[in-house]
């Protein structure tokens, strides 16, 4: 059975984000909100955990993860990022946004896609997502929760509490969000290519 947390969505409360950060380091799979939707995610080095999110949303070794990061620093720890990527991106985060590019030898390989060993990355603009990443101190692992046969993130934590709660270590709720989920550009390759249109405005982009 899940545990169920009302984390308050402009000021996070401390001590319930110290508990979700134990959950996580304990192997646990989250539902956590974010500026596009819920995601689900789990510790970087958590082989299980990533197995159990592999389940739930049905996808397979190809899907491109995410690493949820807390700011820029982080992200050129886990990516190979040229000066005109770093520019487009650093004007754009935090925000809805997920940029793949070549991943570095500090990702594990369970986790990069594993033909053109990339790995999403990005830094998004919610207050309790961000929390749990500064007190986390690392990444995290993560995916948009989108459920099979849905095209679109799921937004209402009641909802997500019916349909999850017996698969998963913690739900936050953190209010009712949008379904989309993020715009998904792929960087990778020194070029500019839409993945996905989601949240995130194409215009700043260049698109």
């Amino acid at each position: 059975m899940s545990q169920f947390f009302y984390i308050h969505p402009d000021n996070p409360q401390a001590r319930l984000v110290r508990q979700a950060c134990e959950l996580i380091k304990n192997g646990e799979v989250i539902v956590y909100p974010t500026d596009s939707g819920y995601s689900m995610g789990c510790s970087l080095d958590n082989k299980n955990a990533l197995e159990q999110i592999c389940r739930i949303r049905q996808i397979g070794k190809n899907h491109n993860f995410t690493l949820m990061c807390r700011d820029m620093s982080e992200l050129s720890l886990y990516a190979r990022v040229d000066n005109d990527a770093f520019r487009i991106i650093k004007n754009n985060t935090p925000g809805p946004y997920t940029f793949i590019l070549k991943a570095t030898k500090d990702v594990p390989n369970r986790v990069m896609n594993p033909k053109k060993k990339t790995i999403g990355i990005r830094v998004p603009d919610n207050a309790i997502a961000l929390a749990i990443l500064e007190e986390l101190g690392e990444p995290l692992m993560s995916t948009t929760l989108i459920l099979p046969g849905s095209q679109m993130a799921e937004f209402d934590p009641d909802e997500i509490r019916d349909k999850l709660e017996k698969q998963v270590g913690l739900i936050i709720h953190g209010g009712y969000l949008g379904e989309q989920p993020t715009t998904v550009v792929d960087m990778s390759d020194g070029n500019i290519e839409l993945i996905r249109e989601g949240s995130g405005p194409l215009e700043p982009l260049g698109f």
